[in-house]
């Protein structure tokens, strides 16, 4: 935890920036009743019956510090897609960074075996060199500001049935220029030493 934190305190560097990333998987959900349209002293009505359409997976790449992030949408959330977003982040987002430092959950699809099981040897290495890992605890996936990023995109984008993959890719991409348009940033303010007083019961204990 501590880890994250004194990462999170580091000054804005444009050849070693610290980017927070995250996944969460969005159902396509399909109307099976058109809603009744509101109407004075009636609000919308929405039928409870849908229909699914399957899930597909939103990935969040936010730089605090920068006050920009950036989104793809894939079909699912597997090592390959994590892979093909890494070298995405690398190639893309920062080709001229010296090293990215990446904040992420600790998932086993989030490693090295990965990149080799995805890309020829040189290749993974290349996009491994290029990075330094920084893993939130286990129950703390808090910590990632790109949590953040995606909670906000939920409330404001995804709060509703949508059907189809492509419309999900439209507006999470208008959301995502609305908001860098913004320069909406995180303020971030706890602290280890925040940690050491309110989560003090995390700790070990030095007292016989």
């Amino acid at each position: 935890m501590e880890q994250v934190l004194d990462v999170y305190k580091r000054p804005y560097n444009k050849s070693r920036p610290v980017v927070c990333m995250d996944e969460t998987p969005k159902q396509l959900i399909k109307e099976v009743r058109r809603a009744l349209p509101p109407k004075p002293g009636f609000e919308e009505r929405v039928d409870y019956e849908y229909s699914r359409c399957g899930v597909c997976n939103v990935f969040m790449i936010n730089e605090p510090l920068a006050g920009k992030r950036f989104t793809k949408v894939t079909n699912q959330r597997t090592k390959k897609d994590w892979a093909l977003l890494v070298k995405y982040i690398c190639d893309k987002l920062y080709p001229d960074a010296e090293v990215i430092t990446l904040v992420m959950d600790n998932l086993s699809s989030h490693s090295a075996a990965a990149l080799y099981e995805t890309f020829e040897p040189e290749e993974a290495k290349r996009i491994w060199d290029r990075l330094e890992f920084i893993f939130t605890p286990k129950h703390g996936s808090w910590l990632n500001m790109a949590e953040i990023e995606l909670n906000v995109l939920t409330k404001q984008c995804l709060n509703r049935r949508i059907e189809d993959l492509q419309t999900i890719k439209t507006e999470v991409k208008a959301w995502q220029s609305n908001r860098n348009n913004k320069d909406s940033r995180i303020k971030w303010q706890f602290t280890t030493t925040d940690a050491r007083v309110k989560l003090h019961r995390l700790y070990p204990s030095i007292h016989n």
